[in-house]
C-alpha cells in the first residue's frame, strides 16, 4: 500500500501507526529501511507466563555477540542461523548447574535464548514507544479506528453484500457517506449552550 500510494500520488509517510499485528520484524525492517518511523507495538512472544526469566532479563553485548544472564554467566552462539533469521544462544551446562538462580531461569540442563537477525531493528522500534510522537500516533490511530468500528457495529458493515472490487468500493463509499451524514447531523443539531444550560437547571 505504501509503494502504491507513492507511485500514484507521490506521497510517502514519515511515520506509520498500527496495532501489534503489524509489529512483525520483517515489516519493521522494511519500514526502517525506507526511513518510515514504525509507531507500532513490537510483536514479541519472548515473555514467559510461568514466572521464570524472559529474554528481556538477559543483557545483550553487541560487541562480543553474547547474552549475559542475571547470574552473570555468558550465553554464546555458534553463529548458525535457523529458518533464515533465528540465532540460538546457549549457556554452558556447568554454569547453569551451579547457579543459584537456575530455578527461576529454566528446568532444562542449560538455558537457551533465540535472537532474530534483525533484533536491533526491534530494539530501535521499542525505543520509539517512549516518545511523544508515538503517543500522538496512538491518539490519531484511535480516531480512525473508531470510525471503522462504528461502520461495522452500527452501520452493519460486518460483511460485504456486493461482489467484485467495484461493488465493495460502492458499498464502502455509501457506508462512509451515511456515517458522515450522521456525524454532520449531530454537529448541526446540537443545542445552543444557553438552551442546554436552562434544560439542565
Amino acid at each position: 500500500m505504501v509503494e502504491r500510494v507513492e507511485r500514484r500520488f507521490d506521497l510517502r509517510p514519515r511515520r506509520l501507526a498500527g496495532d501489534t499485528a503489524y509489529g512483525a520484524v520483517r515489516l519493521l525492517k522494511w519500514l526502517v529501511d525506507r526511513n518510515i518511523a514504525p509507531h507500532l507495538p513490537v510483536w514479541d512472544k519472548s515473555a514467559r507466563a510461568d514466572g521464570t526469566y524472559s529474554r528481556a532479563d538477559f543483557v545483550f553485548d553487541q560487541e562480543r555477540n553474547i547474552y549475559v544472564c542475571p547470574g552473570g554467566a555468558k550465553l554464546t552462539s555458534t553463529g548458525n542461523i535457523d529458518q533464515g533469521h533465528i540465532v540460538y544462544y546457549r549457556a554452558s551446562k556447568n554454569d547453569c548447574s551451579r547457579c543459584s538462580l537456575k530455578p527461576k531461569c529454566t528446568t532444562a540442563t542449560a538455558r537457551k535464548l533465540t535472537r532474530d537477525l534483525n533484533e536491533d531493528v526491534r530494539d530501535r522500534v521499542r525505543a520509539l514507544a517512549d516518545t511523544e510522537a508515538f503517543e500522538q500516533s496512538r491518539r490519531e490511530r484511535k480516531k480512525v479506528e473508531m470510525r471503522f468500528a462504528r461502520m461495522k457495529r452500527i452501520l452493519r458493515l460486518d460483511r460485504f453484500r456486493l461482489r467484485g472490487l467495484s461493488g465493495i468500493r460502492d458499498e464502502v463509499l455509501l457506508t462512509a457517506t451515511a456515517q458522515n451524514l450522521r456525524r454532520l447531523a449531530k454537529l448541526l443539531c446540537r443545542a445552543p449552550p444557553s438552551q442546554a444550560a436552562s434544560c439542565s437547571a
